[in-house]
């Protein structure tokens, strides 16, 4: 069975239909990249998955269960977790207490007012620093945290809820070449160690064709491509809605 499976995914805004009938899979430890020129629908569905956005029509099924409607924080509960295109934290918390947060509303424990938050969870809060490299600063404000080192941050909280299926919108959004690529090879490291199920954003080709397993690919709300790098590079349409006809993909070194 699939970790995730949409089934005629739609969504509308007034007479746009900015995803139409869109049907896609993602089986365990998978780590497949959405990609498609602006406009072509790729936040509408991701957001629609995440909860964020109610569809019209179409099913979402996470494990089995139809999870389209329900709120973000019911499904991020079910164990989906998600990172977003802009990082935040907050800034007047210590790196380690920002996960401790993570990981006390997961464990329902917000409004236990007779025990101080700092002292729930730390050990777990450092384990999961610890596996994206940023243990050494757990006791750090947040906000002296260069960019790069808030979106791993942000990682760690993510993982705070244990998740089978991991939503990612542009990852490596605002970082430079080999910061985005070490990001991203440390997400591919715990993907195959956890087995967790992913599905990204991007609009860096690099980072796209050089770590994603599968790419698919919309325009104007509807699924175009589905397959490998190499498939997708040589995709007659994809060249066509990127670049117009006669053109390729050229990919940099990662």
């Amino acid at each position: 069975m699939s970790v995730l499976a949409i089934r005629s995914l739609c969504k509308s805004f007034g007479g746009v239909r900015a995803v139409n009938e869109v049907s896609f899979e993602i089986g365990k430890g998978e780590f497949l990249a959405l990609i498609g020129p602006n406009g072509a629908g790729k936040s509408t569905c991701f957001n629609t998955i995440n909860g964020q956005l109610k569809p019209d029509s179409g099913e979402i099924l996470f494990e089995g269960k139809n999870i389209a409607g329900l709120e973000p924080r019911d499904i991020w509960r079910l164990g989906v977790g998600r990172t977003f295109q802009v990082a935040a934290t907050f800034g007047s918390m210590t790196v380690v207490e920002n996960v401790q947060m993570a990981l006390i509303s997961y464990a329902h424990q917000t409004y236990r007012l007779w025990r101080p938050a700092a002292s729930l969870h730390r050990e777990r809060a450092l384990e999961l620093l610890a596996q994206v490299g940023m243990a050494d600063a757990a006791d750090r404000p947040s906000r002296e945290l260069a960019y790069g080192d808030v979106k791993r941050i942000e990682l760690a909280i993510a993982l705070a809820n244990e998740p089978r299926l991991l939503l990612m919108d542009e990852p490596t959004a605002g970082m430079a070449p080999r910061e985005r690529n070490a990001l991203i090879a440390l997400v591919k490291k715990l993907v195959l160690e956890r087995g967790i199920s992913v599905l990204f954003t991007e609009h860096s080709m690099d980072v796209v064709f050089s770590y994603a397993d599968r790419i698919i690919v919309l325009a104007r709300g509807r699924l175009i491509a589905d397959g490998d790098a190499a498939t997708i590079r040589e995709n007659a349409k994809v060249q066509e809605v990127y670049f117009g006809t006669g053109k390729t993909f050229t990919v940099a070194a990662p």
